[in-house]
């Protein structure tokens, strides 16, 4: 594993690259409150597949860095997706293969949604996860709204003071709730806890979640993008999404299938909570394996 930087958009992402330089480009996304750490055992499958593994921090987390004091410190859906097209344009990177859950699964759906050409397949955690932010206030079942404490929480300035003074506490009480079946260890969460140091992270993570329930503005920046997105476009690349079935925050997304177009398949990774990849590294491995194969075949 390499870490590199790249000035990429308004970021200089910091990324892990593992495999051949002339490898299958394949872009990972990891998720709040997560890092690339998330990938960290799939990697080596992937690589020995052919793959040139791109895992990027996202905005907000780890070393990646906005350019300019002046960039909002935006955490919206379409500032994900920018940042993953921005990235690619960097690397070269005329087409890939995208995957990723949570933040990163967003991002990857985000690009496969809008720019499908870009995307030579896609693994997506929680299948498709472009909000429906015009219905963000249409309430849900009372048991999946108790688990969205945290979203409410991050809404109001308790939240946020909450976050600024233990940003470890927060996500480690989430990793627990959500991932009720993994046995992670403390040094295991640490050595991704380190990259909620960045100093942005608060701003990024705060400005998210209210975002996605028009509660603020989005950055004028990314104006176009969010009304592209508004209109929930269906994803037109072969796909395979994956649940855990012991997700602690999302209770299952095989509904989903009809926003996807092209050759789809949803898995059920048994005993497996929300960190998808790093829970169960060589089951999400294989699929990113088969979504490709099944993109070529």
């Amino acid at each position: 594993m390499t870490l590199k930087s790249i000035k990429a958009g308004v970021l200089s992402i910091a990324y892990e690259q593992h495999g051949a330089a002339d490898g299958w480009p394949c872009i990972l996304g990891h998720g709040f409150p997560y890092d690339p750490q998330a990938y960290a055992e799939a990697a080596r499958p992937l690589v020995e597949a052919g793959a040139l593994l791109i895992v990027p921090y996202l905005r907000g987390f780890g070393p990646t860095r906005f350019l300019s004091p002046l960039t909002p410190r935006s955490g919206e859906q379409a500032a994900l997706g920018a940042d993953l097209l921005a990235l690619m344009d960097a690397l070269g990177a005329e087409r890939g293969v995208l995957a990723g859950y949570d933040w990163g699964g967003r991002a990857a759906c985000v690009v496969a949604a809008l720019r499908p050409r870009r995307v030579v397949a896609l693994v997506s955690g929680n299948s498709y996860n472009i909000q429906d932010i015009a219905h963000a206030m249409e309430p849900a079942p009372p048991t999946e709204e108790a688990a969205l404490w945290y979203q409410y929480y991050f809404h109001n300035e308790r939240g946020c003071r909450g976050l600024t003074k233990d940003r470890r506490g927060v996500a480690r009480v989430l990793w627990g709730q959500w991932s009720p079946t993994w046995a992670f260890d403390e040094a295991t969460f640490d050595r991704t806890a380190s990259a909620f140091d960045n100093p942005d992270f608060v701003d990024v993570v705060i400005h998210s979640y209210r975002h996605r329930y028009g509660l603020v503005a989005g950055d004028p920046a990314y104006a176009e993008i969010e009304a592209a997105l508004a209109a929930q476009p269906p994803i037109a690349v072969p796909s395979i999404t994956i649940d855990g079935d012991s997700d602690g925050v999302n209770p299952g997304t095989a509904h989903h299938a009809k926003k996807f177009t092209r050759p789809h398949e949803h898995r059920v990774f048994k005993g497996t909570g929300h960190n998808l990849p790093q829970e169960r590294p060589r089951d999400w491995a294989r699929a990113v394996i088969d979504a490709r194969a099944m993109a070529l075949g």
